[in-house]
């Protein structure tokens, strides 16, 4: 029984530790969502009023642009795959790759080859160790992205997109990098909504499709008249390529908020789990000390009743 109690000390000691492990990633996790939450605030104003403007300019203008216009017969799709750099989040990865997955059946059903984009560690080792060729890779920022990393991005898709607009797809290796064309670029990542509720979503970039342009605006939201200098063409050249990079920053800075608010909730609940665990460990070692005790006492008595019987015989 000693060597018994001894071991759920022991277990006891080390759930211990563990609890305040998860505790405190708990806590960093959750005064980093709060940063994460103003960031994606801040960016949305310009996110808005570049939206509008695109809106405008695709509503007032009949300039047909690379960036908008539809593939007669798309054979080949680029899907970039936001996960985390790091674990310990829950199915939050996991979650934003089966989605992914999910994406790329459909479009090889659709008979398009896919080229994979991954944005995170997590991503990176999934297809890595399936064997999947991964174009090009980010990571080292999940839980904080920068501009930066987003235009890289946005320009990387964008040449890989226009390439093929502009019939450059045909040989692979005509261009430095040696990367074909393609003809769609979708992006998978995770919506936050809120604390409790992040969405794995898959949204198509290119070729652009201005939502609020299709829709007839409200009084109180009417498209503003732009006059365009020099002409609505160069005017779509500079606005289009930010306003993917600005779409592509919005999705990481999403799938950040959401990645906090997933770890946040699993170290919650590995807390609780080691809580309850100390609890079931501590009445398990109750019980073993108990018994050990009673045990210690039977003995004790049997051997009082014992050396009587034997007293009681000599006499």
């Amino acid at each position: 029984m000693a060597v018994s109690l001894r071991e759920y000390r022991a277990r006891i000691k080390s759930t211990e530790s563990m609890k305040k492990i998860t505790r405190a990633m708990e806590l960093i996790a959750a005064s980093r969502i709060i940063k994460a939450q103003q960031r994606a605030q801040a960016a949305a104003p310009y996110a808005r009023e570049l939206t509008r403007a695109v809106s405008a300019l695709a509503t007032f203008s009949d300039v047909d642009h690379p960036l908008t216009t539809e593939p007669e017969n798309p054979t080949r799709a680029a899907v970039l795959v936001v996960t985390s750099d790091r674990g310990l989040a829950g199915a939050y990865s996991s979650n934003v790759l089966k989605e992914a997955e999910r994406l790329v059946e459909k479009l090889r059903e659709e008979g398009k080859d896919v080229d994979l984009y991954v944005s995170g560690r997590k991503g990176q080792a999934y297809y890595k160790f399936r064997g999947r060729d991964v174009l090009h890779s980010w990571s080292g920022q999940s839980d904080q992205p920068q501009y930066d990393t987003a235009a890289e991005i946005g320009e990387l898709l964008i040449d890989s997109f226009v390439r093929d607009a502009e019939g450059d797809a045909g040989t692979p290796g005509d261009d430095a990098d040696g990367l074909l064309g393609v003809d769609e670029v979708h992006v998978v990542f995770t919506r936050f909504k809120s604390m409790l509720v992040q969405e794995p979503t898959a949204v198509r970039l290119l070729p652009l499709e201005v939502v609020e342009g299709t829709e007839a605006p409200s009084e109180s939201e009417l498209l503003p008249l732009y006059e365009f200098e020099p002409s609505p063409s160069d005017v779509l050249d500079a606005l289009l390529p930010k306003y993917v990079q600005s779409r592509i920053y919005f999705a990481l800075l999403q799938a950040a908020a959401s990645e906090l608010a997933a770890r946040q909730k699993a170290m919650k609940a590995a807390t609780d789990n080691a809580e309850e665990l100390i609890k079931k460990y501590t009445r398990i070692a109750n019980q073993a000390r108990q018994a050990g005790i009673t045990q210690e006492i039977s003995e004790i008595v049997g051997g009082v009743n014992a050396l009587a019987d034997a007293t009681a015989g000599s006499e």
